[in-house]
């Protein structure tokens, strides 16, 4: 009871000593005195703690006075960069910049008809087919929208996550603060590191939204930062551009960049067509023709009947596996596929997935197994012998784009053979036997 007395005395003076000073304070004819100054904005670099990563604490420095000069806000610069650690996938002992190569790639380093089994699964389509029929609405709106065919937006989602199944679990910043410091790639992980900036400034996501994939594309369709800049979409208006929890957000996403790109609704991405007997497969050299010319030249659907094209006149001829196989029309929706991944089989899988989720599976005609196609490796020796032998290859990068299909044409034409140019062993053969590059110069183990 003491001690209680003892502090209540205590407190009855004190709040009378605060009143004295208040009535101090207020005293007439006494100025009030002048207002604390808030405390000044820092200035000057940021620090960080150490990240264990000399190179990387190094770099962090001038990117984040870079960032701070571009007129980037400083709290969030900090806030992107003060957690950056060093990742194996990137940095360790063990990488090797084939890992992040052509070499890994399976739109590159597979036969087509490998690379289009996972797309093509039954697993894949049914699931697909599941997601068309549970959200119609959904997809009604984002076609009427965006005017982009809902096959060719869940086959994206699909191809890019499996439907949000593997949208990847590492920190976007970390990610591309990684490839920066590894070098290759400084570039553009710089420029997609100032896009996350601005994602935060805009109030579009918040810092520990920014979850990615091992390369820094983020959400159900994987999303690079400049792409969530460019076409990224509040679609259910709460405020939000929400690609990696809220599905509509990132299938509007995706339709939009899609009909940027140049999609048509209600348009083919391709036709499968069989030629008749001694058509010149020379005409498959990336020139669009006319519908009429190809029917002219002996084209016809492969499902039969005639060209239903919804208004698009023009197409190039695409043999994918060669004249053995089948064999495709393809149009400007195959273009816009391509901006998402420039590779011929990516597009291709998307168009094939999204018609088959829709329900009609192709290709008609069968892929010609008997044939080997070149490894990655082989595609730089049948390269380099083109280019030996006067026939442009082009860079010896071993892929077998375009421009190497051009020349194994022009190669084809001048044996008398016929000119489809689809690299395979036999075809490789036939050049390095005239060339002074061998198949013996072939990097042992390249896939």
């Amino acid at each position: 009871m003491v001690q209680f007395a003892l502090r209540r005395s205590h407190i009855v003076a004190a709040a009378a000593m605060t009143a004295l000073v208040a009535a101090c304070a207020h005293t007439p004819g006494q100025a009030a005195p002048p207002p604390i100054a808030a405390p000044a904005a820092e200035t000057g670099p940021i620090t960080y703690a150490p990240s264990g990563h000399v190179g990387m604490d190094t770099w962090r420095t001038a990117f984040s006075a870079k960032a701070l000069a571009a007129g980037h806000d400083r709290e969030v610069v900090k806030s992107v960069l003060a957690g950056i650690s060093p990742l194996e996938l990137w940095l360790g002992s063990s990488f090797q910049p084939a890992q992040t190569g052509i070499e890994d790639q399976a739109e590159f380093a597979k036969p087509i008809w490998d690379y289009l089994r996972v797309p093509m699964s039954d697993s894949r389509i049914r699931t697909g087919a599941s997601r068309l029929a549970e959200n119609p609405a959904l997809f009604d709106a984002l076609e009427a929208a965006y005017d982009v065919d809902r096959e060719a937006i869940v086959a994206i989602w699909g191809m890019e996550t499996s439907f949000g199944a593997v949208k990847g679990n590492f920190d976007a910043p970390n990610v591309l603060a990684n490839m920066a410091v590894e070098g290759r790639r400084k570039s553009l992980a710089e420029r997609e590191l100032f896009s996350l900036m601005k994602i935060l400034e805009q109030g579009d996501a918040d810092r520990d939204d920014l979850i990615a994939g091992w390369a820094g594309a983020m959400g159900h369709t994987q999303f690079m930062p400049s792409t969530f800049i460019a076409y990224a979409e509040d679609f259910d208006g709460d405020g939000k551009k929400d690609i990696w929890e809220n599905e509509a957000d990132a299938l509007a996403s995706t339709a939009n960049y899609l009909a940027h790109s140049g999609y048509t609704l209600n348009q083919p991405w391709g036709i499968e067509v069989l030629a008749r007997t001694g058509f010149d497969f020379g005409l498959a050299d990336g020139n669009e023709r006319r519908i009429e010319t190809w029917a002219s030249a002996g084209l016809v659907p492969a499902r039969g009947g005639a060209f239903e094209t919804g208004g698009a006149n023009y197409a190039e001829l695409w043999l994918p596996a060669g004249a053995e196989g089948p064999k495709y029309l393809l149009f400007n929706n195959f273009k816009a596929f391509k901006t998402y991944n420039n590779a011929d089989s990516y597009a291709f899988a998307v168009g094939l997935s999204g018609e088959a989720m829709g329900g009609q599976r192709g290709p008609v005609a069968s892929w010609p197994t008997h044939l080997t196609p070149l490894t990655v490796g082989e595609i730089k020796i049948l390269q380099a012998a083109l280019n030996a032998q006067g026939f442009d290859a082009g860079g010896v990068d071993g892929i077998p784009g375009r421009k190497t299909k051009g020349a194994l044409q022009a190669f084809q034409k001048s044996r008398g053979l016929v000119a489809d140019g689809y690299p395979t062993k036999q075809a490789l053969a036939l050049v390095t036997a005239d060339s002074n590059v061998g198949v013996a110069s072939s990097p042992s183990g390249t896939n």
